[in-house]
C-alpha cells in the first residue's frame, strides 16, 4: 500500500482494504462491506438457497459467520493484528431465504491485547440474533510503517 494514512478513519478502512484482500471465506459467502470504521464494521450477505437449513431457514452457521467476519474487520481496524479468542451468538430470530443480513460489530473495549465486541445481525429492522467476540492481538500489522 502506498497511501498515507492520517487518521483513524483513514487507518481503518486501509486495514479493512489489506484484510479483504485475503479473506476468501467472506468473499466467497458473498459478504460484502457497508461501513467501516475505527473499533466498527458493517458487513452484509444475501440470504442463498445454499444457505438454508432442513427447516427452510438461514442456517445458524452462516449467521454467525457473517457476524463473526463484522467482528473481524471491527477489532482489526487499528492496525493491529488480530484473532478470535472467543465468540458467543445467541439466535433471536430466524433469517429466510432471501433476506439480506446486515451486521454492525462496535468495539466495547480494547486495552493491551485483549478486546470485546459486540455484534447485532438484523434482517431489515428486525434483530436476528445478537453476538459477543473477545479478541486478542497478535504479532504483525495491517499496513506498512511508512503508510501509517
Amino acid at each position: 500500500m502506498n497511501v498515507k494514512v492520517s487518521s483513524p478513519e483513514d487507518v481503518a478502512r486501509a486495514c479493512a482494504s489489506a484484510m479483504w484482500a485475503e479473506d476468501d471465506a467472506s468473499k466467497g459467502l458473498g459478504m460484502e462491506i457497508v461501513e467501516i470504521g475505527p473499533g466498527f464494521a458493517s458487513l452484509a450477505m444475501n440470504v442463498r438457497p445454499d444457505m438454508v437449513n432442513g427447516q427452510r431457514i438461514a442456517h445458524g452457521g452462516f449467521i454467525f459467520t457473517l457476524a463473526d467476519s463484522a467482528f473481524a474487520f471491527a477489532c482489526n481496524s487499528h492496525n493491529d493484528r488480530v484473532v478470535a479468542a472467543q465468540g458467543q451468538i445467541t439466535f433471536i430470530k430466524p433469517g429466510k431465504l432471501g433476506d439480506r443480513l446486515v451486521a454492525k460489530a462496535r468495539e466495547v473495549t480494547r486495552g493491551g491485547r485483549s478486546g470485546i465486541y459486540d455484534v447485532r445481525v438484523t434482517a431489515g429492522d428486525t434483530v436476528i440474533a445478537e453476538f459477543r467476540g473477545h479478541s486478542r492481538v497478535i504479532p504483525g500489522n495491517w499496513l506498512p510503517a511508512q503508510d501509517q
